[in-house]
């Protein structure tokens, strides 16, 4: 069996991956059990569209939140947390420590691209 290589890493949110599966899809005509388990997953979970993923990874890019990397920003757009506390459990996760005032901004943008309810 062989070894792919990996040539670079980035993260990526759901709707990332939902668009890449559809490439994928649209040049090899179908998908493979693991791509399909993904595209399962990707649909079930993804909350919001590309478009509106990106208009919200890059409005939390210029809150200039201090430690805040850009896979803790996919994280939170995939999650979409409206809440202070929310923000704060996600960033839990990880070793990155968040003033109350830029978590308290990270919810308030996150709340502008919720779902209503």
């Amino acid at each position: 069996m062989t070894k792919p290589k990996i040539l670079n890493e980035e993260p990526m949110s759901i709707a990332e991956v939902r668009d890449s599966l559809e490439k994928i899809k649209k040049r090899d005509g179908e998908l493979t059990f693991r791509g399909n388990k993904t595209e399962e997953y990707v649909n079930q979970f993804s909350g919001l569209d590309t478009k509106k993923a990106a208009e919200l990874t890059e409005k939390l890019t210029k809150l200039n939140v201090p430690r805040l990397k850009e896979m803790h920003i996919k994280k939170i757009v995939d999650v979409m947390p409206t809440k202070e506390n929310d923000v704060k459990v996600i960033l839990q996760g990880y070793a990155v420590t968040v003033k109350a005032e830029h978590v308290k901004k990270i919810a308030e943008t996150v709340a502008g691209f919720a779902p209503k309810k």
